[in-house]
């Protein structure tokens, strides 16, 4: 079923903006130039290296804990493994920013400036000053609160999860979970395992400090309703 994202219109014009789709994948892209068939090449490498995997190892699409490392296994993968393990969590719970990662990362041998959605989630390379807003469905402060991202401190991963929004699994009842981190894998999973975490507004404190414990996060905001918590070394605005 298609989901409006409406939030894409909020994507600098300044930039070249385009979208990569494949399968599930539905990207949009803001660089310096139009990188869409570059982009479309590194979507499908990532794609083809997780669906090949799936076919010999189908506990790692379903699996909702964590999975022992694989050295054999492409690097995705593995990044995968690893940061799932860090958030102990299912291994696919990372895999929009792990895919974020990856292209980013190639997006930026042919562009200064790079940024990346993928269902909510965001891999950043900026050259100026930027604030990202944090969607938080039906609270109150949804759209309210964003987070200042300096260009000094990029490329880096901001990823979302929320129990009470979109169609992605959880167990939890955050409105929104943002994990800011230099790894896009570990960022989506530490975002999911975080949300999992939220149950009421007397669990915004535990998930916080659970999601700063994990080596890698650099920090954590959750909303619940009209409670926020953050913690880390992250600015708010």
């Amino acid at each position: 079923m298609y989901e409006s994202r409406f939030y894409r219109e909020w994507a600098d014009p300044k930039l070249v903006n385009f979208t990569v789709r494949d399968g599930e994948t539905d990207i949009l892209i803001s660089a310096g130039k139009n990188l869409v068939e570059k982009a479309l090449v590194a979507v499908r490498r990532c794609r083809q290296d997780i669906k090949s995997y799936i076919t010999k190892n189908p506990e790692f699409k379903t699996n909702l804990a964590s999975m022992a490392h694989d050295p054999e296994a492409p690097e995705i993968i593995q990044s995968m493994l690893e940061a799932s393990g860090k958030a102990r969590v299912g291994p696919m719970a990372s895999v929009a920013g792990a895919i974020n990662d990856f292209l980013g990362r190639e997006l930026l041998r042919f562009t200064d400036e790079v940024i990346l959605e993928n269902g909510g989630d965001l891999f950043i390379r900026t050259l100026k000053m930027r604030n990202v807003s944090v969607y938080a469905g039906t609270s109150i402060l949804s759209g309210k609160i964003k987070i200042r991202i300096k260009p000094k401190d990029t490329p880096l991963a901001v990823c979302t999860s929320s129990g009470t929004v979109g169609h992605s699994f959880s167990f939890g009842k955050a409105d929104a979970v943002s994990v800011v981190s230099e790894n896009g894998a570990l960022a989506d999973a530490c975002a999911t395992a975080a949300c999992n975490m939220v149950k009421g507004a007397d669990s915004v404190e535990k998930a916080l400090n659970f999601a700063k414990t994990i080596e890698g996060v650099i920090g954590v905001v959750v909303i619940y309703k009209d409670k926020l918590g953050s913690i880390g070394n992250i600015e708010l605005v």
